[in-house]
């Protein structure tokens, strides 16, 4: 079996939504000391939909693609859906990782909720 799954090597071959939003609504940074991962969430919301979502990724393959796939799944969603997304969501749609990599999943989970408390923070008067 291989280590990584097809969809694991797209999204790191091929990532989407790579970048910055210089505008964003809502940023977030979130790292791991112990693997050396950085990742940082940039969102633009409009009537509490995520109208854009980009991410600057400084990591391994596995976190480069749970970025990725993380972006893909909030994009165009309403803010309290984004909420609601869970390491173990964006490891099923990149048909798993490995154990050893799973904190990578948990990054962009905790990457996105860091930038809609952003968000929050920016816009105390947005509901939720």
């Amino acid at each position: 079996m291989a280590l990584y799954s097809e969809k694991v090597m797209d999204h790191f071959r091929n990532p989407r939504n790579v970048g910055v939003i210089e505008d964003a609504d809502g940023i977030g940074e979130v790292g791991n000391a112990k693997c050396g991962d950085i990742m940082k969430m940039y969102l633009k919301i409009e009537d509490g939909i995520i109208a854009d979502v980009k991410f600057e990724t400084f990591g391994c393959g596995s976190a480069i693609a749970s970025s990725s796939m993380a972006t893909e799944l909030i994009k165009g969603k309403p803010v309290a859906e984004a909420l609601q997304l869970t390491n173990k969501a964006v490891a099923e749609a990149l048909d798993g990782l490995p154990d050893y990599k799973m904190h990578c999943s948990v990054l962009a989970e905790e990457a996105i909720r860091s930038a809609l408390e952003d968000y929050y923070k920016k816009h105390p008067d947005a509901a939720i």
